[in-house]
C-alpha cells in the first residue's frame, strides 16, 4: 500500500477513536448527575383512559398519572418547559375532527382542549415555544401561534399522511416527512406571512430519496447548523444539507428504522429498528470519505426489547428507548447494558419526554415565567389580522350609527375611510390606489372565509354520513330474526349453559 494511503487510513482511524473517546467521556460525566432531578413522561395510543404516566428516573417509582390521553407517534412534546402538549388519536371509524390537549406543568388543572378541523398526528414546536405545528393524515399542516391560539397557516404539504415534523435549530425552517418517503423543507418567513394565507410558496426544496415511510427527523448543531437526518422504513438513514437539499450521506441497515436520536455530543447516531434492536454508528457527517476503509466491522447493537422501537431520547443518565413491547429502558451505552426497565402494562409506549422534576407543580418557582408566557386554546379556523382585512368592514356595516362606543378596530376602519374620502376630495392618485387595495383586501378575505366555510361544511357532511352509517349498522344488528316479534329489549344475564357457549370462541 502506498505511504499516502497508509497516512489517510491512520488519519481516519485517529478521528474515529477521538470521537468515541470524547463520547465516552461525555457519557461518564453525565452519569455523575443526579438522576432524581429528572422525570420520565410516557404515553400510549391504546385508549383515552390510559393517560400519561410519569416515573422518577433514579428510583423507578411512578410519581404522577394524568388521565385522558391517547397520543399517536411523535404526538407528545414539552413546550417551553411549562406545558405538555399531546395530539389525540382519532376514534376508530370516525371521519374528520381532531383534538390537541395542553397541560400546565406548574399548575394542576384540567387541560386546554383544542379541536382542529381534522385529526392531528405528529407535533413540532419552535425552541422558544411561540409556534406549534401539527400534521394530519390527509397531508395538511397546521401552524398556530401558541400564546393567542391563532391559526396562522394551513396548507397541503404532502399528498400522503404526515409522519414527522421538526423545526431547525434556529427556528427558521420547518421540516416535514410523510408516509410516501417525501421530505420537505419550508421557510418560516413565508409561512408567517399571514397576508398570503393560502399559498405554499414557502417550500424551499423537497426530496423523494426514501422509498418508504419517514419515521424520524432530527437536526444537528454542527457544520454551521446546516444538516439534518431522516430515517425510514426502507432501512436507511440519510443526512441532508438544509440549505440546498443535497443528500450528503446514506447509512444502510439490515431492516427498517423506526426512531433515531444522537447523543448530546452529536458523535454517535442511535437508530431503533422494527425488531427491537438499536444500532449505534459514528456520526461522521462532513468528514472526508476514506476510499481505503476496510468494510466488515460489525456495528454496535443494543439488544433489550422484544418489539419495535417507538421512541428514543437522551437524559443525564443515558439513552432511553421505548418499545411496543410495553417497556421503557434506560441504557448505559458505554457498557451496553440496561440500567433500569420501566413497565408500562397499559399499552405500547408511543411517546416519551424527559423533563426536570422541578417543573412539576412548583408554581412559586415558575410564577414569573408563567406570567410572561401562556398557552391558549388553538383556533379551528383562521382569523384575519387586525388590519383592513374585511372583518373591520363587517363591523362597520353591522353597527348602529348611534353607537358611540365602537370597537377600536371599527374606529380604525372609520379613520381609514375618512382618509380615503379626504384624498378623493383632493383628487390625488394615491386615493384611488388605496381604494383599490382596500377593495382587494375585502375580496381576499371574503374568498378565504368562503373556502373555509365550504371546508367546514364538507367535514360536517362527512361526520353526518359517518353517524348515519353507524346508526344503520346498529339498527341492522338489533333487527335480527331472533328479536323480531318484540320491540322492547330487556338486558339480563343469559342462562349458565348459554354463558358457556358465549364464552367459547368460534371455531
Amino acid at each position: 500500500m502506498p505511504p499516502c494511503s497508509l497516512h489517510i487510513c491512520f488519519v481516519h482511524v485517529y478521528i474515529m477513536c477521538k470521537q468515541i473517546l470524547h463520547f465516552e467521556r461525555s457519557v461518564r460525566e453525565m452519569g455523575k448527575g443526579n438522576g432524581s432531578d429528572e422525570v420520565l413522561v410516557v404515553c400510549s395510543d391504546r385508549n383515552m383512559g390510559t393517560g400519561i404516566a410519569m416515573w422518577d428516573m433514579e428510583t423507578g417509582d411512578r410519581i404522577l398519572h394524568i388521565p385522558t390521553c391517547a397520543s399517536p407517534l411523535r404526538g407528545l412534546l414539552c413546550l417551553r418547559d411549562q406545558f405538555l402538549v399531546a395530539s389525540q388519536v382519532n376514534k376508530h371509524g370516525s371521519v374528520g375532527g381532531g383534538a390537541i390537549f395542553t397541560w400546565s406543568l406548574n399548575k394542576p388543572q384540567q387541560p386546554l382542549r383544542s379541536y382542529p378541523l381534522e385529526a392531528i398526528g405528529p407535533l413540532g414546536c419552535t425552541k422558544d415555544g411561540l409556534f406549534l405545528a401539527g400534521g394530519s393524515p390527509s397531508g395538511n399542516v397546521y401552524l398556530w401561534e401558541v400564546a393567542g391560539g391563532r391559526l396562522l397557516k394551513t396548507w397541503r404539504a404532502h399528498s400522503r399522511c404526515l409522519k414527522c415534523l421538526i423545526f431547525s435549530n434556529d427556528d427558521s425552517l420547518l421540516i416535514s416527512g410523510s408516509e410516501d418517503g417525501v421530505v420537505c423543507v419550508w421557510s418560516m418567513v413565508s409561512l408567517l406571512d399571514t397576508e398570503d394565507f393560502g399559498s405554499s410558496c414557502s417550500l424551499l426544496h423537497y426530496s423523494s430519496e426514501h422509498t418508504s415511510s419517514v419515521t424520524g427527523l432530527l437536526t444537528t448543531s454542527g457544520i454551521a447548523n446546516s444538516t439534518f437526518i431522516s430515517s425510514s422504513l426502507d432501512a436507511t438513514c440519510k443526512a441532508w444539507d438544509v440549505c440546498s437539499g443535497r443528500l450528503i450521506q446514506t447509512q444502510d441497515y439490515p431492516l427498517g428504522i423506526t426512531a433515531i436520536v444522537t447523543d448530546p455530543a452529536e458523535q454517535l447516531l442511535f437508530a431503533g429498528s422494527m425488531d427491537g434492536r438499536i444500532f449505534v454508528s459514528v456520526l461522521d457527517i462532513g468528514l472526508p470519505e476514506d476510499p481505503f476503509a476496510v468494510a466488515g466491522d460489525e456495528p454496535v447493537v443494543l439488544k433489550g426489547h422484544n418489539g419495535s422501537i417507538m421512541a428514543l431520547t437522551f437524559s443525564s443518565g443515558g439513552l432511553i428507548s421505548a418499545s411496543e413491547d410495553c417497556t421503557v429502558c434506560l441504557w448505559d451505552v458505554v457498557s451496553q447494558v440496561i440500567i433500569r426497565r420501566f413497565n408500562h402494562q397499559k399499552g405500547a409506549v408511543t411517546n416519551l419526554v424527559v423533563i426536570p422534576r422541578s417543573l412539576l407543580h412548583s408554581a412559586s418557582n415558575h410564577r414569573r415565567v408563567s406570567n410572561q408566557f401562556r398557552a391558549s386554546v388553538l383556533r379551528k379556523c383562521p382569523q384575519p389580522a387586525n388590519s383592513s382585512n374585511g372583518i373591520l368592514t363587517l363591523l362597520h356595516t353591522c353597527s348602529s350609527p348611534k353607537d358611540h362606543q365602537a370597537p377600536v378596530d371599527l374606529r380604525r376602519t372609520n379613520s381609514l375611510d375618512q382618509q380615503i374620502f379626504e384624498m378623493e376630495q383632493e383628487q390625488t392618485p394615491a386615493a384611488m390606489q388605496m381604494k383599490v387595495e382596500t377593495s382587494m383586501d375585502h375580496r381576499t378575505w371574503a374568498r378565504r372565509m368562503t373556502n373555509h366555510v365550504m371546508e367546514m361544511n364538507s367535514h360536517l357532511q362527512s361526520r353526518l354520513l359517518d353517524l348515519m352509517q353507524t346508526r344503520l349498522l346498529f339498527a341492522t344488528e338489533n333487527d335480527s330474526p331472533t328479536t323480531g316479534k318484540s320491540k322492547k329489549l330487556k338486558i339480563e344475564s343469559p342462562p349458565p349453559q348459554q354463558q358457556e357457549k358465549i364464552s367459547q370462541p368460534p371455531s
